[in-house]
């Protein structure tokens, strides 16, 4: 059994995988980064100061100042702030991804046409009288003799 758990966890595909998920961890860390520290503030500069991670509804019915203080209290909290945070956290790492896969099928596109395609190779010329292969500049088939119409 510790053979063949050997033989898969060393497979190239799942090597590849586990490098895969841990950049995209350190990928996703960064772009929470982007969001909560370069985009939430200019978001809140331009609505008028307001800090989404704050927005919260009490559902204990009772009225709290700030969300700390409603989560002090054992109030149970609708977080909604934090969400709209999640989600535009979401669609940056989405367009993030979007242009990295856009970038590399760029660069693959412009791998292949500097590669140039190969000829397709013409079919040979047969005789139409015994379905010979023939030369293209035969007049007549060496192999029936039969005189060959002009192309």
């Amino acid at each position: 059994m510790f053979k063949q758990f050997k033989e898969f966890a060393f497979k190239g595909n799942v090597v590849d995988m586990a490098v895969g998920v841990m950049i995209g961890g350190a990928f996703g860390k960064i772009v929470t980064s982007a969001v909560n520290d370069l985009f939430m503030p200019l978001i809140s500069l331009l609505t008028g100061g307001l800090d989404f991670s704050t927005l919260f509804i009490a559902l204990d019915g009772n009225s709290y100042e700030t969300l700390a203080a409603a989560q002090e209290a054992g109030a149970a909290c609708f977080t909604y702030g934090s969400f709209i945070t999640t989600v535009l956290d979401f669609f940056i790492m989405a367009i993030c991804v979007f242009l990295m896969v856009k970038g590399i099928t760029a660069l693959k596109d412009i791998k292949k046409k500097e590669e140039p395609a190969p000829e397709p190779e013409k079919e040979p010329r047969t005789c139409p009288y015994c379905c010979e292969v023939i030369r293209d500049e035969a007049t007549r088939c060496p192999h029936c003799a039969a005189e060959l119409p002009q192309e």
